[in-house]
């Protein structure tokens, strides 16, 4: 038999799919399984990630290709979805179920009052007022209505940094978990926000490392990372590959706008449009705003279809054309000024209330929602490229990047700015392989991973 290929492993836990990959030296996909769970009930009846079946099923998964004769793994890491903290024991069990960050927080729990009130608070932790979506507030609800759990915990565990317990024994934790809209950071003084020590949380975290972090597996002596939050993850491949300043759309359920080259701290206006900040391996800002378009398109296509009796996909036939502009400039015209705080007009799509009898065609009709949806993705945008921003070309991945209408939406409301479909496979499970490249691969990063066209 010839040498086995060298490759590293990693465990993209994501809230729907979990899977694993194979990365070769040239981070290539060689291997890939996926893997779904039900939901179990919390002990308030809230579904949420069933944790006993997720860690046994990566365990025995590891095992699984650990064994596979023809590849040699020689790191692991592991990208997971924000937002989401496990409380543990000193051996690193779980001591509750996970909550769900989707869970309503109970109305009036943490004292906003005594930190300079809710503006202030979102404005210094860079995390808008989201309940359970701010992760540090779900220790902070355990801490205060559920004391069982709250002396039983020895350690508060970012998920990402928790699935790497699993497999090293050792409690720590990252920057990129941190830094994601969790309220426990303070931007200002770049360490924890005083609430952390004031409610005894501070020394239930564990200390932080570098993302770039690895501890050998006791049994099979492997390197394994940290664990990074999967957007931030996203943008690693990006970072390593892109040479001049960009914005990334990354185009999905959720449309996300990161912009890594603006560490101006958030302002008011800003967090009441929904953008927001985390963080990137090495400390810096990364600034974020965000879109519910993909989920918009999704439930207007229903509508569409049952309305003209489509076919579900008809909407990929629909061509760009360039008099579709004159009705995308009228509207441009409406969109609000980023100057003020303008969280309904992100929120709600102006296509939700149109009458679909005024439209004689399906085409005209989708033409109309993919103008409703670019000009709230333009305010979107606008919110994070100043005038004075050094970003000169905006990367679309996802979905949309393929949707012709969306993306000469775009060319033609940015004409200072390079747009590209931009396409990486993989990229949150990548971005977990790059940042471990030292640890295990003494080749050169390719640069052809990411694949980008100009529109």
């Amino acid at each position: 038999m010839g040498d086995r290929m060298k490759v590293m492993a990693v465990f993209d836990i994501g809230k729907t799919n979990k899977k694993v990959f194979l990365w070769n030296e040239l981070y290539q996909i060689v291997f890939e399984r996926q893997q779904n769970f039900n939901e179990i009930p919390d002990e308030d009846g809230f579904l949420g990630e069933d944790l006993p079946a997720v860690r046994s099923w990566m365990l025995q998964t590891f095992a699984e290709v650990n064994a596979l004769p023809e590849y040699q793994i020689c790191a692991l890491n592991f990208s997971g979805y924000g937002a989401t903290v496990v409380f543990v024991d000193e051996k690193g069990h779980a001591v509750s179920p996970l909550y769900n960050y989707l869970k309503a927080f109970p109305e009036g729990l943490f004292p906003y009052s005594n930190y300079g009130g809710e503006d202030e608070f979102a404005r210094a932790t860079a995390s808008p007022i989201l309940g359970n979506l701010n992760s540090g507030l779900q220790a902070f609800r355990v801490s205060q209505v559920s004391l069982e759990v709250w002396k039983k915990t020895r350690w508060v565990m970012h998920w990402p940094n928790f699935l790497s317990s699993i497999f090293t024994g050792n409690f720590a934790s990252e920057i990129t978990s941190i830094g994601c809209h969790t309220a426990l950071w303070d931007f200002d003084k770049k360490t924890y926000h005083d609430w952390v020590t004031d409610f005894g949380l501070r020394n239930k975290l564990p200390e932080i490392a570098p993302s770039n972090t690895s501890y050998l597996n006791a049994e099979t002596n492997i390197p394994v990372g940290l664990g990074l939050h999967d957007s931030s993850s996203a943008l690693v491949p990006y970072l390593r590959v892109m040479h001049s300043p960009f914005l990334l759309l990354s185009t999905g359920t959720w449309c996300i706008a990161m912009n890594p080259f603006d560490e101006e701290p958030l302002s008011a206006i800003e967090l009441k449009n929904d953008v927001l900040c985390f963080l990137q391996g090495n400390g810096k800002p990364v600034k974020a705003a965000r879109l519910f378009a993909g989920n918009t398109h999704e439930i207007q296509i229903k509508r569409l279809q049952e309305h003209y009796k489509a076919s579900p996909t008809q909407y990929k036939s629909v061509e760009f054309n360039a008099s579709y502009l004159e009705v995308l400039d009228d509207q441009m015209k409406n969109i609000p000024s980023v100057e003020q705080a303008h969280m309904d007009y992100l929120v709600d799509c102006d296509f939700n209330a149109r009458d679909l009898n005024k439209f004689p065609t399906y085409e005209l009709a989708y033409v109309q929602l993919m103008i409703d949806l670019a000009c709230q993705q333009i305010f979107s945008l606008r919110l994070l490229l100043k005038e004075d921003s050094p970003v000169t070309k905006i990367l679309v991945d996802g979905g949309f990047s393929k949707n012709p209408l969306y993306m000469n939406f775009l060319v033609h409301a940015f004409p200072a700015f390079e747009i590209y479909g931009a396409e990486v496979a993989q990229a949150s499970s990548l971005g977990a392989a790059l940042i471990m490249h030292e640890t295990w691969n003494t080749n050169e990063i390719p640069l052809d991973l990411v694949k980008i066209k100009k529109f």
